[in-house]
């Protein structure tokens, strides 16, 4: 309903719109009407004022010929008047030209044609004077010539002044042409145009009368609208409030009032009001933020206590951000929320933290024991053992003799879960330093550690070579160590143990274990081994903490060393997967990312 009252609203802007530019479009053309005639009468008035100059420039110059002739026939210097002063005449009428005729390029270069040719023409008098004397009425020819010349030229310039002033005159004719042309169309449009905004202005009232309906129905759905939104303040717990900036005046929500545990609009919304529910450890801080949200009209997250009158303490949040409302007013509108909840959930966090924190450090402290206080009566169990071996042996009968040899077995294998355990209780530490490192060299490392293993069952490990790869070395190392030490382990009686250990770089979208992975490629590092292998509906079962897929008395091992494995990939962000093929070998693919 809302969306259907500001469509209407659009509606009957564009209707406005449209007949105002109608109106405006009707009063244009009125007023292009009175221009074309006023600028007709312009051009009537300027072709006459043209012809009468340049007819002028002729009337002068015929003026100074007729002079001329009655100079030379009657010898009287009184003839010459016009002649005399038909320069200076001539000049003021070209002078008036060119200011009428600025704007026209084509009769600026005219009027200089013009002009030379009257020169010429004066010029030409002017020769026809020095004939005056007696002495040269002998070359009687020669005078003859250049009246005719005279007689030519002056019927140029006759003809040449004769097409400007045909010029000019089409000039005007198709001018007023045009302006009659218009003029007749103007009356007929400019009452096509007014029947139309009356039609759009009747349709825009029809439409009014017709949404005067649903006007009604949308403020009725604007009234459950609002309540809704009181209604879902309540439930999240947050009030809304809005600074007008130019009056310097608030105006607080129901729900706010609500947050400072009173009755809805009960007191007026003012800053000292507000402020009297405020914590008083938390008066001035609040009071230095509103001072700066008034100066830079923002409103960043503020935390603050309030103090209901019943005692309660409540946790609120407060943010505001600025905007200009439809009436160009500058407002800054907040939100408040409770959020008692969640500092007290934070403040359990915290407790819980607090409790796991110690309990890190009593997993330290049983890490010192196992590496010392545990090792420690565990060593001299085994010297003692060995003393009664070396220096009582004769003295015990067989069967004592078997039972010291299980418990120094018992003794053996518990130092080697103690080791295990402080092994796997280190690749859990946070203190975890990346490093670009030379993963050959981290292997070669791990070969070092195993040389007793390697060479007593003549174990071949064959390796790719590796890129450098950014990673924590120790612990590649010790994933080495593990996975290539129980290869060796689980080998088969009847085949020397072989490992082999390839590199390649793969993209996530192609490989199936890298389905859920979250970067787009990694280092593959593959260990294939041709051990007795294991079934593959354990693949996920072996790398859980002392699981063993074979009797102790099989295999030795306390089932840590793949957990190892599987928790340093997982420091690593990366994935261990393992398939197992019975009696043929086990292959161990780990995913390192690149980043």
């Amino acid at each position: 309903m809302i969306k259907t009252l500001n469509n209407n609203i659009n509606f009957f802007k564009t209707l406005l719109y449209i007949s105002a530019f109608f109106i405006l479009l009707l009063g244009a053309l009125s007023y292009r009407s009175v221009s074309d005639l006023t600028k007709s009468g312009e051009l009537v008035t300027h072709t006459y004022r043209v012809n009468v100059e340049l007819e002028q420039i002729l009337s002068y110059l015929k003026d100074a010929e007729t002079g001329h002739r009655g100079f030379l026939v009657t010898k009287d210097s009184i003839f010459l008047e016009p002649y005399l002063n038909s320069r200076e005449r001539i000049n003021n009428n070209f002078a008036e030209l060119k200011s009428l005729t600025s704007d026209n390029p084509t009769y600026q270069s005219n009027l200089k044609n013009l002009n030379l040719l009257i020169s010429n023409r004066l010029e030409t008098f002017k020769t026809t004077l020095e004939y005056e004397n007696p002495e040269d009425y002998f070359d009687s020819k020669k005078f003859s010539d250049e009246l005719k010349k005279g007689r030519k030229e002056m019927d140029t310039i006759r003809n040449h002044i004769n097409n400007m002033i045909s010029t000019e005159n089409q000039l005007l004719e198709q001018r007023k042409s045009d302006y009659q042309s218009n003029l007749s169309a103007t009356p007929l449009l400019l009452f096509t145009l007014l029947l139309l905004t009356l039609a759009i202005m009747f349709l825009a009232y029809l439409k009014i009368s017709k949404n005067m309906k649903k006007l009604k129905e949308a403020n009725e759905s604007l009234e459950l609208f609002k309540e809704s939104a009181n209604q879902s303040e309540i439930v999240s717990k947050h009030g809304n409030w809005t600074w007008h900036v130019e009056s310097n005046t608030f105006k607080y929500s129901d729900n706010l009032y609500r947050l400072l545990g009173e009755q809805p609009q009960s007191f007026e919304p003012t800053l000292e009001n507000f402020m009297q529910f405020v914590h008083p450890e938390d008066v001035d801080q609040l009071a230095h933020q509103v001072e700066q949200m008034m100066k830079n009209v923002e409103l960043p997250f503020i935390n603050y206590r309030v103090v209901h009158k019943n005692g309660t303490i409540k946790h609120l949040k407060a943010y505001g951000k600025s905007l200009v409302n439809d009436d160009d007013e500058l407002i800054l509108l907040g939100t408040t929320a409770d959020i008692t909840d969640e500092i007290t959930s934070y403040k359990a966090l915290e407790e819980r933290n607090t409790e796991l924190e110690r309990s890190n450090k009593e997993l330290s402290s049983f890490n010192h024991v196992a590496s010392h206080d545990l090792q420690e009566p565990l060593r001299k169990i085994q010297t003692f053992l060995s003393r009664l071996e070396d220096e009582e042996a004769e003295k015990l009968s067989e069967k004592g003799l078997k039972y010291i040899d299980r418990i120094q077995n018992a003794a053996t294998r518990m130092r080697v879960l103690i080791d295990d355990l402080l092994q796997f209780s280190r690749s859990n530490k946070a203190d975890k330093v990346f490093e670009e490192s030379n993963i050959n060299i981290l292997l070669e490392a791990a070969k070092q550690d195993l040389a007793e293993v390697i060479s007593e069952e003549n174990a071949i490990i064959e390796a790719d070579t590796f890129p450098t790869i950014r990673v924590i070395p120790f612990q590649i190392q010790q994933l080495f160590v593990n996975i290539i030490g129980n290869a060796i382990k689980y080998k088969t009686n009847n085949r020397v143990p072989k490992i082999k250990i390839s590199h390649q770089i793969v993209d996530a979208n192609e490989d199936e274990n890298l389905k859920k992975a979250k970067k787009p490629y990694y280092h593959k590092i593959t260990f294939e081994d041709n051990g007795i292998g294991f079934d593959n509906q354990y693949a996920e079962q072996i790398f859980i903490l002392f699981s063993r897929l074979h009797n102790k008395d099989e295999y030795s091992g306390t089932g840590i060393g793949l957990s190892i494995c599987k928790k340093i990939t997982d420091n690593h962000k990366g994935i261990i997967k393992a398939v197992g093929r019975p009696s043929e070998g086990a292959t161990f693919l780990v995913y390192l990312p690149i980043d």
